[in-house]
């Protein structure tokens, strides 16, 4: 065996999300425009400001327009505080009480995050970034968006709990980068090289308003939706599937593999893609 990449479900290279905040009115929008695309999304919610005036979604809201259509909802800050610029005391009733109240609204589980205001990018009044982490950690929060640093490499995180999307759809190039991630050959060249694919895109709905310009959605899903080798889902979708990818087991020399998870998991190795369902133990005899 000399290479083994993970491959999204169905075995597809290349996956989408989207992630957007604040739960304002114009989420219900743009939750209509993504299910017309048939693509999927995370729409991050400042629980104490649900209702709270005619910019905010209502809960009767948020449940119609995005949980019954098949969205996420994460944690934003029960009132959209920075948590690099507080202490940590804050930054964690912020966000426990956001969970506790999203999860007593709406049921179920909500492990996913999107940092409020400017999040981890300042940090200030002796916050750090690892406390902040480890506080997360410790109210069982899975991912938390960050910011700072569009490009078109199309990377997995290496640090869930700062998760760096790939772009803003207000990006000047985020037309052109659609169009690169669409039409990356990622199964062909150097197998070297044929590392699996995201592109995260973020934003708020009310920009589309404030710019009058909810074209550029329209033409950015035009590019990307309804294509066979991208994998749509959820922010916390993304997040479970690799984290079944990581727990498959091996054997020392690499012929067994062995998945301990409730998930099918898909990889490539040498170029040619497997699948192996939960409690299965695969067999690949040894290419060397």
């Amino acid at each position: 065996m000399k290479y083994r990449y993970l491959r999204y479900p169905g075995g597809k290279p290349k996956a989408l999300t989207f992630s957007y905040d604040d739960g304002c009115r114009w989420d219900k929008d743009l939750a209509l425009i993504f299910k017309d695309y048939n693509v999927k999304a995370t729409f991050n919610i400042n629980s104490g400001y649900m209702g709270k005036s005619d910019w905010y979604l209502t809960k009767e809201e948020i449940k119609e327009y995005i949980i019954d259509n098949g969205f996420e909802i994460a944690v934003h800050g029960d009132y959209h505080i920075a948590p690099g610029v507080v202490r940590a005391i804050d930054g964690i009733k912020d966000c426990l009480n956001c969970r506790l109240n999203l999860e007593k609204e709406f049921g179920g589980i909500i492990r996913g995050m999107a940092y409020p205001n400017s999040g981890i990018r300042k940090l200030l009044n002796g916050a750090s970034y690892e406390t902040v982490r480890d506080y997360l950690s410790d109210l069982d929060i899975a991912y938390a968006r960050s910011l700072g640093g569009d490009n078109n490499s199309f990377d997995l995180p290496t640090d869930w709990l700062n998760w760096v999307p790939t772009m803003h759809h207000d990006n000047p190039k985020s037309l052109e980068w659609a169009r690169e991630f669409v039409d990356r050959k990622t199964e062909e060249g150097f197998i070297a090289y044929r590392f699996p694919t995201l592109l995260y895109i973020w934003g708020h709905s009310y920009e589309f308003n404030n710019k009058n310009n909810w074209e550029h959605i329209h033409d950015l899903l035009k590019i990307l939706a309804d294509k066979d080798d991208i994998w749509y889902a959820t922010n916390i979708e993304i997040f479970e599937y690799v984290e079944a990818y990581s727990r498959l087991v091996f054997s020392a020399d690499g012929t067994k593999i062995y998945n301990p998870t409730a998930k099918t998991v898909w990889f490539s190795q040498d170029g040619v893609t497997y699948s192996i369902s939960p409690d299965e133990t695969l067999y690949i005899p040894s290419q060397d």
